[in-house]
């Protein structure tokens, strides 16, 4: 989840770290250039060479998603049309790490942050959610945060509404209200795969069009409403937003959606006291929604 302040690791995951892991593991890609470039709440991430990444959980939490990633991405991989990390390579534990590891490709481009997406990327996401959005096995992962009925997260919306009205510039009591009517509005879909976590800073963008949809740790089963939240945060057009939603989802379905935006919303303002980006995109999406809630 795109958030300010991401928690302290349980694992300090160094150079020396990295450098005995693939000694034991993956001797052969010892002498090969590694960098880091960061780290989310759950993972660190390590460039090797010009083409793939380690991924290495860095919080105990996190240790279960990097096993869902390596047993479900690449049963996923080929039924989507754009590409997504699934591992080329699974480590596990050793040399003093004590989680399963990944190594995934490195695919260029930006975060699609700040912009709108354009013709062609649209189609390729509605196309994207469209061959994910199917139905789940029964031993597919589930997730309490994500992909459940929008009233289980009235305490989480509640904790944030006017931290992050604050910030965006919303009435605290517009947003209460569209919130209650999206959380009345049952699930009318059979429980099918998402990703879980789309936000624009895990969709990749090159030349205009979709590079990598990134970050599947928040895969599961649920709500696919979950996912189309996404279309209030990356299209700007009211209408051009309603249209690709309209193509596959239902009323009730594009109401839910509407009440996830509105969550993932409230969660980016709030946190936006100490990240800009996130106070952006919140605020973004907050006016997204509330627009289309006054009309």
């Amino acid at each position: 989840m795109l958030m300010s302040r991401p928690p302290d690791a349980d694992i300090i995951i160094d150079r020396a770290l990295v450098e005995r892991l693939l000694a034991a593991q993956r001797p052969d890609l010892c002498g090969t250039a590694l960098q880091s470039i960061g780290h989310g709440w759950d993972n660190a991430l390590w460039r090797i060479g010009e083409h793939a990444v380690l991924r290495l959980p860095r919080r105990a939490l996190a240790a279960d998603l990097v096993l869902h990633e390596q047993h479900w991405l690449p049963v996923l991989a080929p039924r989507l049309p754009v590409p997504i990390p699934a591992p080329i390579w699974c480590g596990v534990p050793g040399a003093g790490y004590p989680w399963h590891w990944s190594i995934v490709p490195w695919y260029d481009g930006v975060p699609a942050s700040g912009v709108s997406l354009g013709p062609t990327a649209r189609s390729q996401l509605a196309a994207t959610l469209n061959a994910l959005h199917q139905p789940a096995p029964t031993d597919a992962p589930l997730n309490p945060l994500r992909g459940v009925a929008l009233h289980t997260r009235s305490d989480a919306f509640e904790a944030r509404v006017a931290g992050a009205a604050q910030i965006s510039g919303i009435a605290v009591q517009s947003c209460r209200a569209a919130w209650h009517e999206a959380i009345a509005t049952p699930i009318d879909v059979a429980p099918c795969w998402i990703h879980g976590d789309l936000h624009p800073g895990n969709l990749l963008i090159a030349d205009d069009q979709i590079a990598a949809l990134l970050d599947w740790g928040d895969l599961c089963a649920g709500d696919p409403a979950t996912d189309l939240a996404a279309w209030w945060m990356l299209v700007a057009d009211g209408p051009t937003r309603h249209a690709m939603l309209t193509q596959s989802a239902s009323a009730a379905t594009i109401r839910r959606a509407r009440g996830w935006a509105l969550f993932f919303g409230v969660m980016f303002a709030a946190a936006g006291q100490h990240d800009a980006t996130a106070a952006r995109l919140g605020t973004t999406t907050l006016q997204r929604v509330m627009q289309e809630c006054t009309v």
